[in-house]
């Protein structure tokens, strides 16, 4: 029996959704663009060319564009991948020079984050947080414990295990923690949300107890990218989005389904894959963004690339219990993104200084 209450929630927090996805991918007003090109902040000094920068998450997206981008500046690059042999790791091997290292790194094995902390002896600059999970797209109530406590693995437990043990050479240097992110709650998304909420909150907390240091702490908070990583909240293809919500409904107590329906999970399933067709490909206002927190003289404590956030950044700071069902109806928010709110902007990105 198909409980009519939870479809008819659908036009605030489904249809209405699709009108904020068309606004995120409209462009970014001219007033709020200021020129980086290469990303390498407004502020010239002594960049140190002699350290590497190590970047997790690499086999495709943000880890990937950048891990090519820095090395086109001439930076040594230790790029990790879940797979060596993958296509993501052959592309960079191709487009890239010697400089770059490839690794093999799966943040859920201890094993493979100390086999990366021991890869640079010499020194570190910088430290990319990139890596990502999520693996299903369903009300809370409906997710699984399991889905919770893997992306908690991964994505907090994950980059704190790395970060702290890169925290020597980060401090020993002055260098850089930057960190894809997210902070916002979106419905649908509650796993990936808590996880990057509380890795947010962690690099904030570094960001005081580094700074005696000389480490500054930056968080990447995008819009919603085309970025093709596996487990990703954006990427999910049809056929993929078919299994997930095929497996979530086998998978369902039978008093949940019955309070729900299996249309409700349905029409959510088919709402995320329109959702994915309005997604940004360009993915360089988040490299530039990250390049600029590994690289300004005096980087942003967070960076919004991405179009269409002020709004969402309004109603999130100064309404932050503002029903989020209104505020989607508004067009100012999409579920499946990593996070938005702007003041600043460069090309394609805003930032907090």
């Amino acid at each position: 029996m198909v409980n009519g209450a939870a479809l008819s929630a659908l036009p605030s927090a489904g249809n209405a959704l699709f009108h904020t996805a068309c606004l995120l991918s409209a462009p970014s007003p001219a007033g709020l663009s200021r020129g980086h090109g290469a990303g390498l902040g407004a502020a010239m000094w002594d960049i140190p060319w002699a350290l590497p920068l190590a970047l997790p998450g690499c086999d495709s997206g943000f880890g990937q564009a950048t891990a090519r981008h820095l090395d086109s500046l001439g930076f040594r690059v230790f790029a990790s991948v879940l797979d060596p042999r993958g296509p993501g790791a052959q592309e960079l091997q191709r487009s890239c020079s010697a400089r770059l290292t490839l690794l093999r790194m799966d943040l859920t094995k201890p094993e493979d984050i100390q086999s990366v902390l021991h890869s640079s002896p010499t020194g570190l600059w910088g430290l990319v947080n990139n890596a990502g999970f999520n693996d299903i797209i369903a009300d809370a109530e409906l997710s699984p414990l399991g889905n919770f406590r893997t992306c908690m693995e991964v994505n907090f437990f994950g980059s704190l295990e790395l970060t702290k043990g890169l925290l020597p050479l980060l401090r020993s240097a002055g260098g850089r923690i930057v960190t894809v992110s997210s902070d916002l709650p979106f419905p649908c998304l509650a796993a990936y949300g808590a996880s990057k909420a509380a890795l947010s909150l962690l690099m904030d907390t570094f960001r005081s107890e580094l700074q005696p240091w000389g480490v500054k702490v930056s968080l990447i908070l995008p819009g919603y990218f085309k970025t093709g990583e596996r487990g990703s909240p954006n990427h999910c293809p049809g056929t993929t989005a078919g299994i997930i919500k095929e497996q979530l409904v086998a998978r369902l107590p039978r008093e949940l389904l019955q309070a729900y329906g299996e249309d409700y999970v349905e029409e959510i399933n088919r709402q995320f894959i329109q959702f994915m067709k309005v997604a940004v490909e360009d993915l360089s206002a988040v490299v530039n963004s990250i390049t600029d927190g590994l690289l300004a003289a005096n980087p942003a404590v967070r960076y919004y690339p991405g179009q269409g956030l002020g709004l969402m950044y309004f109603i999130h700071r100064y309404l932050p219990y503002f029903p989020l069902g209104s505020a989607v109806s508004f067009g100012a928010v999409l579920p499946w993104t990593e996070a938005f709110q702007g003041i600043e902007a460069a090309p394609g990105q805003q930032a907090v200084r």
